[in-house]
């Protein structure tokens, strides 16, 4: 297995937001309307979205990779500062009823570079 693929970003910011009982579909919708446009231009491309399945309910989180901390600063601060993101916090703000935000760090695992 020759998995170099995993650690091409070295950062990743971790988020799950819990979401109101009953309004995951309005708020991925809200979020995908309204955020996505801005989040692909500043953030560029996600690792990935996922909702709970086992555990605690009604979390929906995304994953983006970063280069260091300085390219994730830059990249958060041009989103906060995007004309458009106060309205998706603004559709946004009562659908959510709380937030975590992880910046987690890649581990380097000699088996991963191993051939099976």
């Amino acid at each position: 297995m020759n998995n170099v693929h995993y650690m091409s970003k070295p950062l990743v910011d971790h988020r799950i937001y819990t979401i109101a009982l009953r309004k995951m579909p309005e708020f991925v919708e809200v979020f995908d309307r309204l955020a996505m446009p801005i989040l692909l231009q500043t953030l560029g491309h996600p690792i990935g979205f996922y909702t709970s399945l086992v555990g605690p309910q009604n979390q929906f989180v995304h994953l983006w990779g970063y280069d260091d901390l300085a390219d994730y600063e830059r990249r958060c601060r041009a989103r906060d500062l995007h004309p458009d993101f106060a309205a998706y916090l603004q559709a946004s703000g009562h659908l959510i009823t709380a937030q975590e935000t992880r910046l987690i760090r890649a581990t380097n695992l000699a088996s991963l570079h191993q051939a099976v």
